[in-house]
Formats: C-alpha cells, structure tokens, sequence
C-alpha cells in the first residue's frame, strides 16, 4: 500500500503562485507515473501535468509556461510549482502515482494506481 499527502494549496491572487506537494509513502519499489489532475467546481476532472520514469514531462496546454512538475527522489516528494495563476485555475488539485510496489510486480507488469485526498486552491481575480 503507498499513501499519498498533499499539500499546498490555499487563497492566492491572481499572477500568485503556489507550490502543490505530494509526500508518499509505504511500498514503493518503482514509479511509473506521477500525474497532478485538477477538477474545477462544476467541471470534470482533468490531466494538467505528468512525468514519467524517463522524466518526460507533458503539460495540458492551458498551463504550458506557468506550470512545473518535479520531484524529489531522496524525499519521496512531488511538486507542482505554480506560476501566474489565473482565477480559471480554482480547483481542487490531485496527485496520482502508478507504482510498482516490487520487482515481483513489475515484473508482471501488475502497476498499482494512487491517490492524494487532494487540496483546494483559489485564485482570485
């Protein structure tokens, strides 16, 4: 099992920026994926950043040049960096996590899929 925390989020003016964390922890032997979603109020939720294993990066195209994800290997950590947020950026913000919790698993291809409780940010116009 891994658990996911975020943290973060908050009341921001709009062109503020934030930084969106998400620690995890438990049985980890390999991530696949790291993906931060985002659901605004009323909407569906949708991708907005993800890196994989290679450290490909792809970002959703409303946030190109704003948004920035990283991690952190040593602290289990990954980051969403937020620049010139917008009020159309309000939402409820997610990190998921594809992981292979051992070798035994990766090498059955058998990839497990988790999720941050999620936090809220609001930017203001």
């Amino acid at each position: 099992q891994v658990q996911l925390v975020e943290s973060g989020g908050g009341l921001v003016q709009a062109g503020g920026s934030l930084r969106l964390s998400c620690v995890a922890s438990g049985s980890i032997f390999r991530f696949n994926h790291i993906h931060w979603y985002r659901q605004p109020p009323g909407k569906q939720r949708e991708l907005v950043a993800s890196i994989t294993s290679d450290s490909t990066t792809n970002y959703a195209d409303s946030v190109k040049g704003r948004f920035t994800i990283s991690r952190d290997f040593a602290k289990n950590t990954h980051y969403l960096q937020m620049n010139s947020l917008k009020p159309e950026d309000t939402a409820v913000y997610y990190c998921n996590l594809g992981v292979f919790e051992s070798i035994a698993a990766m090498l059955r291809g058998q990839l497990r899929d988790y999720w941050g409780q999620g936090t809220l940010v609001t930017v203001s116009s």
